[in-house]
């Protein structure tokens, strides 16, 4: 209602009361509108905060799963960030070069082959033009791969008995001489070390079930169910676990280890979800320059608990490459964080990120992709000792930028949204993540795990899940003695057959160092990486 003049009280206090009752009522439409205002932002965070995790759940439904993000490494083009000035003027300029065709890769010398001549006909082999006879001057020559389908074959073993013909007429006792059947893996199983091998690899390295394996015996005649391949595994399994353990010693006397971990549906299990654990060291592939050995051993857990962890390390108090997961905190070893898991973070803020548009989490991926452009420039070093260098000369002033960067950003971001969680889990984990600057065995990113365990969760994939727990033993078992002859270069199929040769002739407490696959090199052949281009 508006006030006119007129109407205003001449007494000083009854103004006083009336300017009062107008300020009281304008506090409370302030205080209204104010609370109208935060409400208003409560719901804006909430509606941006959906939204975000929409469109990451868009992504990795529908989008690419490829963490790189190419095209952004010129936010941070340092020659560009000097330059004051910008120049106009346009230039053409002509790119040419010369695009290198893919080539077929030659078949292998020591395949065996068979050569078709395909030649005319001897009555074709005179001039047209004087009738002279033809004379050969020169051929072609190309090649085909040709597929035997694999082959069955039974083999008999015939042990003759021997017995005295004189002891029989006198009937004293007659002893019975007989050859002893050799040693076997499997003892009076219909299983040889080639078939057992066979049928390990199917699952293990090819992720093929048995399922589907018993289909595939049966187009051969041959009734083996899935249950005896089963049983074989098992007792397969059961056999390794010496190496197995071997194995697990050597692992434990390195100076820096990786871990990662899995779930695994088991039917038989109390837990709706277990785990697979992977713990290795060295790198994926022989490396004549590195000192420590390839090994992958997985550890199969019905718990997620850091006690897991504790177990199997037992005691170990080297470095331990690992992700932001808080179990491994229960362990004895100094924890180095990982860059990719930090970066991830950022990427899964962008990917939630509205299309089209950059912001702080773009500007983070960068900051993180200078410290592996060092990792790249230090691993064109001649030495260990001359990357570490370089590590230590060029990343700390980029790690003290990017921190900085961090601790402003934190300040200016929702804590509960995508960019706020990864800026957030950055700064809880510098520790961690800073700790490969101490020393140059120690890697920059926990990806030799990641890419350890990756042969699991496609098999899982496959096989979906196992019966029992000691079923998920036995797996953790033949995955590892796969996975650490594929990590030095060995075929794993030649492998076990070498392994289930040997392990039946060997006693309870032999040496079996040389069954360890850096030792058994030389008498097994080595596989061949597969290039981009082997198939064009």
């Amino acid at each position: 209602m508006k006030i006119l003049p007129e109407d205003l009280p001449n007494d000083v206090e009854a103004l006083k009361a009336l300017l009062l009752e107008q300020a009281l009522l304008l506090g409370k439409k302030d205080s209204l509108l104010s609370e109208k205002d935060s409400l208003l932002a409560q719901w804006q965070s909430k509606y941006t905060f959906i939204l975000e995790q929409w469109r990451l759940a868009q992504q990795k439904q529908f989008g690419k799963s490829s963490e790189t993000s190419p095209g952004q490494g010129e936010l941070f083009d340092e020659m560009a960030a000097e330059s004051d000035v910008i120049d106009t003027e346009t230039e053409t300029q002509t790119v040419s070069y010369t695009r290198s065709k893919p080539k077929r890769q030659p078949l292998p010398k020591d395949l065996p082959r068979e050569t078709v001549v395909l030649d005319i006909a001897e009555s074709d082999k005179v001039c047209l033009c004087c009738q002279g006879a033809l004379h050969c001057i020169g051929e072609d020559r190309s090649e085909k791969l040709d597929f035997i389908p694999a082959q069955l074959k039974v083999i008999e073993t015939v042990r003759p008995k021997y017995a005295c013909r004189e002891c029989e007429k006198t009937g004293t006792q007659n002893t019975i001489k007989q050859a002893a059947m050799p040693p076997s893996i499997i003892p009076k199983g219909i299983a040889t070390p080639s078939l057992l091998s066979q049928i390990i690899t199917g699952k293990f390295q090819y992720s093929l079930p048995l399922y589907r394996q018993e289909t595939l015996f049966k187009q051969y005649g041959i009734e083996l169910s899935r249950r005896t391949m089963s049983d074989w595994m098992k007792k397969c399994a059961d056999a390794l676990k010496p190496l197995y353990e071997r194995l697990h010693q050597e692992l434990l006397k390195q100076s820096v280890i990786q871990a990662d971990e899995t779930t695994l549906n088991v039917i038989k299990e109390a837990r709706s979800k277990c785990y697979m654990w992977v713990y290795c060291t060295g790198k994926e592939a022989p490396d004549k320059y590195n000192p420590i050995p390839n090994i992958v051993l997985y550890d199969y857990q019905s718990t997620r608990s850091g006690q897991c962890a504790v177990d199997f390390l037992q005691g170990f108090d080297g470095y331990l490459n690992v992700d932001g997961y808080q179990a491994y905190e229960s362990t004895q070893a100094t924890l180095a964080g990982c860059w990719a898991h930090a970066r991830r973070k950022f990427i899964e803020a962008e990917k939630g990120m509205p299309k089209g548009k950059s912001g702080k989490a773009t500007m983070a991926i960068n900051h993180i992709k200078k410290l592996y452009a060092i990792e790249t420039l230090a691993q064109q070093a001649d030495n260990a000792e001359g990357a570490f260098k370089i590590r230590q000369e060029q990343a700390p002033e980029v790690l003290a930028t990017y921190k900085a960067w961090l601790e402003k950003s934190a300040q200016q971001v929702p804590p509960k949204s995508l960019l706020g969680k990864a800026i957030q889990y950055n700064l809880n984990q510098w520790d961690k993540l800073t700790v490969y600057l101490t020393d140059y065995r120690v890697n920059i990113d926990n990806n030799r795990a990641e890419r350890a365990i990756k042969p699991f969760v496609i098999g899982r994939k496959n096989w979906l899940f196992s019966n029992t727990g000691n079923g998920a033993k036995s797996s953790a078992t033949l995955y590892s003695i796969i996975e650490t002859a594929k990590a030095n270069g060995l075929i794993p199929y030649d492998y076990l057959v070498r392994l289930f040769e040997e392990l039946p002739r060997r006693k309870e407490n032999d040496d079996i160092n040389d069954l360890l696959p850096w030792n058994i090199k030389s008498s097994l052949k080595i596989s061949q990486p597969i290039e981009s281009n082997a198939f064009l």
